[in-house]
């Protein structure tokens, strides 16, 4: 089943801490740094995954949320923050690989806002396996 949001709602992010790698915006390159993430991570169960791409610099980032124990030194990967703030939401919904190729689409439809803060990244939170909140940074 695939579904898209039709009136996508704003909605307000705290910052979260992360530990990710970091690569360029094509598709095999973050499939890759998506299989070292989860690889360096280990057991997947109970943790919160987010991809980040900024624009401006044509960086993607797959990021998973830092719990306390982690060490991100000791895994490789590097320690930083999603910035909060205020989001437009759509939520994609459907089964991989299918729904990852609907994420730029997406993307590209609501980069036409006018209210669209380009200082901030575009967010990908994983929340589950077949669904994926798409939150693109508004003023």
């Amino acid at each position: 089943m695939t579904r898209v949001s039709t009136n996508p709602p704003l909605v307000e992010s705290e910052s979260v801490r992360v530990m990710f790698l970091q690569t360029v915006d094509e598709q095999e390159a973050i499939t890759q740094v998506w299989a070292q993430l989860e690889a360096a991570v280990g057991s997947l169960r109970g943790r919160k995954f987010y991809g980040v791409f900024d624009p401006a610099t044509g960086a993607y980032r797959a990021c998973v949320q830092w719990r306390e124990g982690d060490r991100a030194d000791a895994l490789r990967l590097h320690d930083g923050a999603i910035a909060g703030g205020r989001y437009v939401r759509e939520r994609l919904e459907g089964d991989p690989p299918e729904i990852y190729l609907r994420i730029q689409p997406a993307f590209e439809r609501l980069s036409r806002r006018l209210d669209r803060d380009p200082s901030r990244p575009e967010i990908e939170y994983y929340r589950r396996r077949d669904l994926i909140d798409l939150l693109l940074p508004v003023v």
